[in-house]
């Protein structure tokens, strides 16, 4: 796994490029880049609670088919590389170069359940989900159709 995260950083714009064509995706650069987006958001407001750290491993595990062991390893050797990190442009950029409209719209959409979970919307959270739409180059209605979603999803 640690080789995995290692090959996640040191792509190059080639390799990213030669991963677009019609060979399989390599498939832990979207796992890493996704844990980061949600570990960043759930710690936005000052607190990383436990319902969503528990969140975070089920939409991994659902999206993803991980099991606990990969979980973990996953969740650790990210929050490192966030740590290490001064912004979030290389997760965002590596999901633009790999990844569809729909998927980045569907990683949103996870983005704000993880900001509604406790049923109220911080500001720095919305700033954050609004920060994450622009580097993934979508536009407002799509982010503010993915929000709405959401909302609608809770309330029933």
């Amino acid at each position: 796994m640690m080789d995995l995260i290692k090959k996640f950083f040191e792509k190059t714009s080639a390799s990213i490029a030669e991963n677009r064509s019609d060979g399989p995706k390599p498939e832990h650069d979207l796992r890493i880049a996704t844990c980061a987006l949600f570990l960043e958001m759930a710690q936005i407001d000052g607190e990383f609670s436990d319902p969503e750290r528990e969140h975070i491993i089920s939409r991994l595990r659902k999206e993803f088919s991980l099991s606990d062991e990969n979980l973990d390893e996953l969740m650790n050797a990210t929050s490192k590389e966030l740590n290490g990190s001064i912004d979030l442009w290389q997760f965002t950029n590596l999901i633009n170069q790999n990844y569809s409209l729909e998927e980045k719209i569907r990683i949103v959409e996870m983005i704000w359940e993880l900001a509604y979970l406790d049923g109220k919307l911080d500001q720095h959270e919305d700033y954050l989900a609004h920060k994450l739409a622009n580097l993934l180059r979508l536009n407002h209605k799509q982010l503010i159709d993915a929000k709405l979603k959401i909302i609608h999803r809770v309330e029933v």
